[in-house]
């Protein structure tokens, strides 16, 4: 027993591992339009972290799929052992071109390694060349049929039933008052696994303000048990809802696309080798299945009578603010803030209007939110600052000022105020505006200012004479009235054109929503980075066809690229784009070039409408 343990001991001592990790490519150089073909990525150790590369100008079927392998040989009385880790992808050729694949990369004992870039020549068949092919493909199906006993056992199509894989929408609260917030959940419940997925259109809430709450967050996994069966749950999408109105009002299923891996079975032929139908021997097979969540209905319950100076903020809030200075000069500015913290729906508030002294000069606020989209809804502060000037000078107080909310929680109006505030003015530089009260300044706003006496009009010398200098000004001033008028129809007529102005606006909305998602490309934040390339894009496009955001979807798109008569290799390279960043927002990838290559795609394409 001891020479059994002590020779083992001594086989793993002799263990020699490879110290030069790296990672090599397979993939083919050459491959026709329609193609399905492999690409795999080998590390010679065990790797973690992978990221693969953008693979444009191809359709992915299915990756990365991880496997791993371990090898040990016995030469001259050494044993040494290898390992390697491969992440293969299936892919299918789209259009015609040579494309370059960028490096993958993956982490081998806390260091990063990276492939080679490779390229892969895409050609189109000739009609010959089909022909050829499928005369190939049959005489290989024939032999297969006659050497091949596998062959014999055809393969029943993977199927997932509705219990398997579904998508479902939930809210926490059924019976919300009108502008009270709402959490609605849409949620994947699968028993397979699933490499991706795509939202082809999102729902259109009639009678709901909505606030997305998991854009640039990360996708929640974990188990559910549902119907006495256990299933993987992936929250894909979270949402504020704030009813505006009263009764029953629906909320609207949300449509996906969901690609799963399933285990396909040979048929049973009653022959030995039903003897291997059993998982081992099945490969899974990539199956694309539409879902769409539940419909919902919401029923909104009408606010008690309010108070005259009710807010319109619904939820739980605190307030303060004041003036920034208790004394000030005349003619010098000072400031009033109201802050309004809490969590509701601060963004529908109506501005508040406190009530200030008639001398002062008040401008109009300016509005700063600091708000928070958390998976309890919105929360933060809402600041208006009021920038007055006091124009006289003496003692003036800002009146108390009382926000009015509806707390659903207690279901009653609550008050929180504000003190009223004293402010000393003080004279000013300019003696002309330096009067003891708010009188005066009143009084001058009702009386009649002294006329200076003319005794006689005089012409200056080398001047025109007075009735042309009146005819030419008259003449000026029509013109400038006609062409005032003439743009101010040009205005309107472009305000009601709603579809002109969504054209007009579509390219320039897109690039401040690209220039937002550049500010993301040297950070980690790639969800704030898709999710602006995403929001750029479809953004571009319905405005750039006049499609409503709840119509808007991969067929609507193409529809309306078919009815404006854009050709198809534009067609293609649009819908190419939109379908790099879907994976690219959803598949592991490069962090820095594939996201430089998808914003430089997005860019092109925005461009090009």
């Amino acid at each position: 027993m001891f020479k059994k343990i002590f020779f083992i001991f001594l086989l793993l001592g002799s263990l020699d591992y490879v110290t030069a990790q790296e990672i090599t490519v397979q993939a083919p150089s050459q491959v026709y339009v329609g193609d399905n073909f492999y690409v795999r990525f080998t590390v010679n150790a065990q790797a973690t972290e992978f990221q693969g590369p953008s693979f444009k100008g191809f359709s992915l079927r299915s990756g990365p799929n991880t496997s791993s392998q371990t090898s040990m040989s016995f030469v001259n009385g050494q044993m040494s052992s290898s390992v390697s880790t491969t992440f293969s992808y299936t892919l299918t050729a789209d259009v015609q071109g040579t494309f370059t694949v960028g490096p993958a990369s993956c982490n081998v004992e806390g260091k990063k390694i990276n492939s080679k870039s490779f390229s892969i020549k895409v050609e189109k068949l000739s009609q010959a060349q089909q022909q050829q092919r499928q005369q190939q493909q049959a005489q290989q199906q024939q032999r297969r049929q006659t050497f091949d006993p596998w062959s014999q056992q055809p393969r029943e199509p993977a199927k997932i039933d509705a219990t398997t894989l579904f998508a479902r929408a939930s809210v926490d609260k059924s019976t919300p008052y009108q502008g009270e917030q709402i959490i609605v959940t849409y949620k994947i419940y699968t028993q397979v696994p699933i490499s991706q997925f795509a939202i082809d259109k999102l729902p259109g809430n009639k009678g709901f303000w909505s606030e997305d709450l998991s854009a640039g967050k990360q996708i929640k996994q974990y188990e559910e048990t549902v119907n006495g069966r256990r299933y993987q749950v992936a929250e894909i999408r979270r949402g504020a809802l704030f009813a505006q109105q009263s009764g029953a009002l629906a909320i609207e299923p949300l449509d996906l696309n969901v690609l799963a891996m399933v285990q396909s079975q040979r048929r049973r032929t009653g022959s030995i080798w039903d003897l291997f139908d059993d998982p081992f021997f099945n490969s899974a097979q990539a199956v694309e299945r539409p879902l769409r969540t539940n419909r919902l209905t919401i029923n909104a319950r009408a606010l008690p009578t309010a108070p005259e100076n009710f807010s319109g903020a619904v939820g739980s809030f605190s307030v303060k603010g004041g003036a920034n200075l208790g004394t000030v000069k005349a003619n010098e500015a000072l400031s009033y803030r109201l802050t309004i913290s809490g969590h509701g729906n601060l963004m529908l508030i109506n501005p508040p209007t406190p009530d200030f002294p008639s001398s002062f000069e008040v401008y109009d606020p300016q509005i700063d939110d600091k708000l928070t989209h958390g998976d309890g809804g919105i929360s933060g502060t809402r600041t208006y600052e009021w920038i007055l000037i006091p124009r006289s000078q003496g003692e003036f107080t800002i009146p108390a000022y009382n926000f009015v909310y509806f707390n659903p929680t207690t279901a009653q109006y609550q008050t929180l105020t504000i003190e009223e505030q004293k402010v000393k003015v003080e004279a000013g530089s300019n003696a002309s505006t330096n009067f003891s009260s708010g009188q005066e300044v009143q009084h001058l706003a009702t009386d009649i200012a002294y006329i200076h006496p003319l005794n006689r009009l005089e012409t200056q010398s080398g001047s025109i004479n007075a009735p042309l200098r009146y005819v030419i000004g008259t003449l000026v001033n029509l013109l400038f009235f006609i062409v005032c008028y003439l743009l101010a129809r040009k205005r309107l007529a472009d305000k009601q054109d709603i579809a002109g102005v969504r054209l007009r606006r579509a390219t320039r909305l897109a690039r401040r929503r690209l220039k937002k998602a550049a500010a993301f490309l040297g950070t980690g934040d790639s969800n704030r980075f898709y999710e602006e390339i995403y929001r750029a894009i479809w953004g571009c496009l319905a405005d750039k066809y006049n499609i409503e955001l709840s119509q808007l979807n991969r067929d609507t798109v193409i529809g309306c690229l078919e009815e404006k008569q854009v050709s198809d290799a534009q067609q293609q390279r649009i819908l190419k784009v939109l379908q790099d960043v879907d994976m690219a927002r959803f598949a592991p990838g490069d962090a820095s070039s594939q996201k430089q290559t998808i914003y430089n795609e997005a860019l092109t394409m925005i461009a090009e409408l």
